[in-house]
This record gives structure tokens, sequence and C-alpha cells, in this order.
């Protein structure tokens, strides 16, 4: 019983016991594959029957083979080598062990899967019980090398081959999804054969490699690919926790390439391939669509103070002027103040039912308007939009104020980018040393003219590159304040009372070291 005590003993039983589970799955698998040409009746018999008949082929190869390396007697030479019997098996099922694990390394990262839909038809039970023990001759012969390789011992051998048997004789189905869900595993025990084909080789031409090298090599690498595991399933379960829309468009985005990419580390040449398949235009616009969800209205709408509205208290001739000197189309209409609505009308239709006679006011309350809380989520304000059959939307806070206004105009423009009315002047001006934008620019578009994603970055609650500034400063900003946020530098051009009008914009140098990172 004193081998019982040998930790090397058991360390090579546990060890051989899971390498003879992985060689085993390719015969579960295609046993599998012919029991599915029987009635389902049959089918679990097959399975039985075939792992019976491979357990009792792989003790008789072993004792087989075991036998045969006891012969040291040399029978030939060559050079400075000489070869007995038990040399020439260890040489062969080196060379075999070799090839098999290549081939297989080699078939699942290509990526290649066991045709399992030929052959739908039924089949006599016994023709394929014949199929089975030809494969089992076949399959065997790897797992019998392998444990001839590993452990000296011919009980353990036969110990762990009866173990490993009669677990994926209880357990085949949960093997075979565990080894699909898992392919590292399998990879990294087809590397374990190729480190044991080696060995047997040069076992053959007699250099004798301690086993317990090969234990801790393997032990090692088992205890690596665990933490990966651990790393994995950790990952899955964070990314599961966030939204499957989340997660697409994380996934779309890192398709897109862009700065965001090179913030992950990814190289210029896979950079370079996503840019060549999606211009600049193409990816603000997929940006724009996916990011949208997560927007607040406030960065979509057009603010309060550049809405223009209609004064029903104020002369005819005075609103005529205002509709006139107005590139919009469409106005809010109000009594005496904004938070006072009344309605939404067309400017031309306005103009002909004044023309007729008709009051402002009057007019106006026939066409009420829409209010919407700011709180409301962007793409519920779509239907709102559709509601309002391509008017405006007017947004309101808590008391009952104004806040803004949406159209359809402004979703476009929060996925496709700016388009400026005749009055207005671009958000933001490209010159060849930094960008100049007003202090009303949202955020998200800010970011897509910059190229970066760092900007919005955990503030939900800033909207417009006024709000990021504001919210890095203890108190109101004068012009010529320079404020450093990450890898930009913000100097404040123009004032307009309390507001931020006007941002010059710079990029800095990227810090020693950062700019090969990028």
């Amino acid at each position: 019983m004193e081998f019982l005590m040998d930790p090397s003993i058991w360390v090579g039983l546990l060890t051989l016991i899971v390498l003879e589970i992985v060689l085993g799955i390719d015969n579960v698998v295609f046993i599998a594959i012919l029991a599915d040409k029987l009635p389902p009746k049959k089918r679990d018999r097959a399975r039985v029957v075939g792992l019976s008949l491979a357990l009792i082929m792989r003790l008789g190869l072993l004792s087989l083979i075991s036998w045969i390396v006891t012969l040291t007697r040399p029978l030939f030479h060559l050079g400075d080598f000489s070869f007995s019997g038990r040399d020439l098996i260890l040489l062969l099922g080196g060379i075999f062990l070799l090839f098999k694990a290549t081939t297989e390394l080699h078939e699942r990262l290509e990526n290649k899967e066991h045709d399992s839909s030929a052959g739908r038809g039924y089949a006599s039970f016994w023709a394929v019980v014949v199929q089975i023990v030809i494969l089992d001759a076949v399959f065997s012969l790897d797992a019998v090398i392998t444990a001839v390789g590993m452990v000296n011992n011919l009980p353990v051998m036969m110990t762990a081959v009866v173990i490993a048997m009669a677990i994926m004789l209880l357990a085949s189905r949960s093997l075979t999804r565990f080894v699909n869900r898992h392919q590292t595993v399998v990879v990294l025990c087809f590397s374990f054969l190729l480190m044991i084909g080696l060995s047997l080789i040069a076992e053959g031409f007699g250099f004798h490699i301690p086993k317990g090298y090969l234990y801790a090599a393997i032990g090692f690498s088992i205890l690596i690919e665990m933490f990966n595991q651990i790393a994995r399933r950790n990952f899955i379960k964070n990314q599961s926790a966030k939204p499957m829309r989340e997660r697409t468009a994380e996934a779309i985005m890192r398709l897109m390439g862009g700065r965001a990419q090179s913030e992950t580390g990814e190289d210029d040449s896979a950079q370079a391939f996503k840019q060549a398949h999606f211009a600049d235009e193409e990816r603000h616009m997929i940006t724009g669509v996916l990011s949208l969800a997560s927007r607040t209205l406030r960065s979509v709408m057009t603010p309060r103070n550049e809405i223009t509205w209609l004064d029903c208290q104020r002369p005819v001739e005075e609103l005529r002027a205002t509709l006139m000197e107005t590139p919009h189309n469409m106005f809010p209409v109000c009594n005496g103040e904004l938070d006072q609505l009344i309605g939404i009308v067309r400017a031309k239709d306005l103009m002909a039912a004044v023309d007729n006679g008709e009051q402002v006011k009057a007019y106006a309350a026939a066409n009420p308007a829409i209010v919407v809380p700011e709180t409301l989520d962007v793409l519920k304000l779509l239907e709102e939009l559709r509601r309002a059959k391509g008017s405006m939307v007017m947004v309101s806070n808590e008391f009952g104020v104004v806040q803004g206004l949406v159209t359809p105009l402004d979703v476009l423009e929060a996925i496709a980018g700016e388009f400026p009315d005749e009055d207005e002047t671009p958000e933001i001006e490209v010159h060849e040393d930094g960008w100049l934008a007003k202090g009303s620019t949202d955020l998200h578009a800010l970011q897509q003219a910059l190229d970066t994603q760092a900007l919005a970055r955990g503030r939900d609650n800033v909207a417009s590159l006024a709000g990021l500034l504001l919210s890095q400063c203890d108190q109101m900003p004068v012009e010529g304040d320079v404020l450093t946020l990450d890898e930009w530098r913000f100097t404040i051009r123009q004032m307009v009372e309390y507001r931020i009008e006007q941002v010059w914009i710079e990029r800095l140098a990227p810090r020693h070291g950062e700019d090969e990172e990028e």
C-alpha cells in the first residue's frame, strides 16, 4: 500500500483521468453521431454498448502495450543508438501523439466541426455497433499511448481509464457540452499531448525525462487556465449585467474603429481595415443612432434661450415682421411669456389666417402644443413627434417652466450632425491648430468632431460644452480662463453675461509613453 502514499501517483492518476476524458470526447461524439442513425429508443443502448466496448478495448490494448514496453533487449543498432521493442513502441507512439495533437489543434484553430447531418436514415442496431467497434479501435490508440507516456504503473493506468470511461458513460452529453463551451481547455489538453509525444520520442532515443517535470508543467498550465476561466466567467457575468442594447452598441462601435479602438490597444492595421470599410460620415451616423437611447432630452432639444416664439399680445404687423425675418416655418404662440403656451402654428398658415381676419390667439388655440417632461426617454420622444405629425414638441420641467423644444430635425441632427439654419453659424469651426465651438454645442456632437469618447463618459447630467466646463469650475468663469480635461485644453473666448458663448479647444501633446499606446 506504500504506492498509495506517493503524491506523484495521485498527480499522475488525476492528470491521466483528465487527458483520457478529453481524448475520449471524439469517441463519444462519433458514437453519438452513429447512434443518431438508430431509432430513438435504441440510441441510449447503443451509446452504452459503444462506450463499454471502448473500455474493454482500451484495457486490452493497455495490457498488450504495457507488456511490449517491458521488452528492453536491443533489436538493432543505428549509429550510437540501440533500439529495443520498447523503444520502437515509444517512438511510434510519440510520433502518433504528435500527429494526433497537431491535426486536432489545427482542426480546432480552424474552427472546423464534425458533420453530424449526414446519413439521417435509420440503420440496423448491429451495423451501428460494428462501426462503433471499429471507431473504438482507432480512438483507443491515442488514449492508451498517452497513458503509457504519463505513468509507468499499469494498475494506475487501468484505474484512470476505467474512471474516465465511467465518467463519460454517465455524463457523455454534459461532457460534450462542456467541451463545446470551453475550447481553450481542449486546446490546452492537446498541447499536453504534444509535450507527452516529445517525451516519448526522447525516451525512445534513450533520453529519460523525469515524470515530475511533466507533472509540474501540466499543473502550472492548469492553474493558469483556471485563472483564465475565472476571468472569462467574471467578464461574461459583468457583461450580462449590461442591457443587451448597450452591449450591442459597444460591439458595433468597436467594429467601426476610430479613436475608441486606439484606446483599447488595437493595432493600426486592424484600425485601418475597419476604417476602410466605414467612412467617417457612416461611423458618425451609426454612433449617433446607437448612442441615441443613452442621451438625455436636454442634449437633443433646442434650449429655451434659442427659441423664437410669437406673443399673441403683440401687433399683427410686428408678428408678421418676425415671421419674415426668421427662417423657421413653425413657431410656438404664447400669451405674454414663453411659459404661457397657447399652441403651435405654421408661418404661412398663420399669415393666411390673419389675412382672413382671424385672431392669432384663437387660431393658435386650435392647434395646442404637445408638452413632454424633460426626463422623457429620447426613444419615447419619437412617439410624441409622430403624434405631433411632424410639428414640434415642447419640453417642460416639473414646475411647468419651458426648457426647450424638439423637432424631427433636432433628432436628425443628433444622429447625422448639425444642419445650420440660414441665420446660424456652425456650432464647431475646424482650424489647423484647434477647434472653435459654441458653448451650447451638444456634448455628443463635440465628441464626434474631436474623435473622442472620453468627454461624456460618466457625465450623464451634462448636455453641452458649457455645462461640461461649468461642472469643472468652482466659480463662474471669465473670459481667458483655461481648463484642462484629460488630453484637451479649453480656453473661454467669449462670455455673454453669465453664459459661455465661445470656447477654443486644443489637443494637448500626449505625454511620454502614451503616444505608443495610442
